[in-house]
């Protein structure tokens, strides 16, 4: 699945330097998680990073929209 951010982002942009798959960007208001671009990290991290920096708990969730992320 893909990462998403939800209402609570505080457009503090921690996030965006974070991702190693350039997939987060400023959005109106809020950043947005490109779903085809996000991996959860897998390969890079061992958690999400967004997830990791963001200063507002519960802002970088788990996309239930799209499927979970296969390695290739």
């Amino acid at each position: 699945m893909s990462l998403k951010i939800a209402v609570s982002c505080v457009n503090c942009s921690a996030c965006e330097a974070e991702c190693p798959n350039e997939a987060i960007s400023a959005g109106e208001g809020i950043y947005v998680i490109d779903p085809a671009k996000c991996t959860e990290c897998i390969g890079f991290h061992d958690d999400p990073q967004c997830a990791l920096v963001c200063p507002v708990e519960e802002t970088c969730v788990i996309d239930d929209n799209y499927p979970r992320y296969q390695a290739a």
